[in-house]
């Protein structure tokens, strides 16, 4: 399987491009400036703007790592990832995005979301406010075979590769502890593993330690 990660100097994109690598996919590694990326098969640095169709056709899935956090590039959640999305339009590659726990529904009627609730960290609502955004405007695209794929809300990023995780969908979820966490590395097997299965094409799904 040939997989495209897209950002992935970013900590995240190094565990996914590690993850993949470990699993026997040929994987190509998409950084904006050139620097080693462990486990690719081949880093092109190439900025997400710059990308074309042909960049990515012959993938069979590409993994969008694109992250922002200050307030004058949180729009580019939304740009980059509608970039890609028109590039990949009518094809049968499928993108596979990390995304934010903000826009996770905390009722089963799904009318609220954690980011509108009392307890949200005032610091994380802008970023999650952006990713909620380029979710809703993802849903919207019936020409694109996606899925995304949000963490728990405390994501570690220096925390253990555990090797197990509870798949859950678009509810924020609790593990056994009564905790919403989930390491990079954890997540990395989980977005791997979404890539090999490839069950939840145009939904978002959810991930969380077990």
């Amino acid at each position: 399987m040939k997989i495209a990660v897209v950002a992935a100097s970013g900590r995240v994109g190094r565990k996914v491009v590690a993850e993949a690598a470990s699993r026997g996919f040929e994987v190509t590694a998409f950084v904006r400036r050139s620097v080693e990326v462990d486990g690719a098969a081949k880093v092109i640095v190439k900025d997400i703007f710059d990308l074309e169709r042909r960049d990515l056709e012959n993938f069979d899935a590409v993994v969008d790592c694109f992250g922002a956090w200050s307030p004058e590039t949180l729009p580019l959640h939304s740009t980059t990832l509608k970039h890609l999305c028109d590039i990949l339009s009518g094809s049968n590659v499928r993108l596979l995005v990390v995304g934010g726990a903000g826009s996770l529904y905390v009722d089963k009627a799904h009318t609220t979301q954690l980011l509108n609730t009392p307890e949200f960290p005032a610091e994380y609502f802008p970023t999650a406010q952006a990713q909620t955004k380029e979710l809703a405007e993802l849903r919207e695209r019936d020409d694109v075979k996606w899925t995304f794929v949000s963490p728990a809300a405390d994501f570690r990023a220096d925390g253990e590769r555990t090797g197990k995780y509870i798949l859950a969908g678009e509810e924020f979820t609790l593990n056994a502890a009564g905790e919403s966490i989930i390491s990079y590395a954890d997540y990395a097997l989980a977005m791997v593993d979404e890539i090999a299965g490839g069950n939840h094409i145009r939904q978002r799904i959810s991930v969380v330690k077990a």
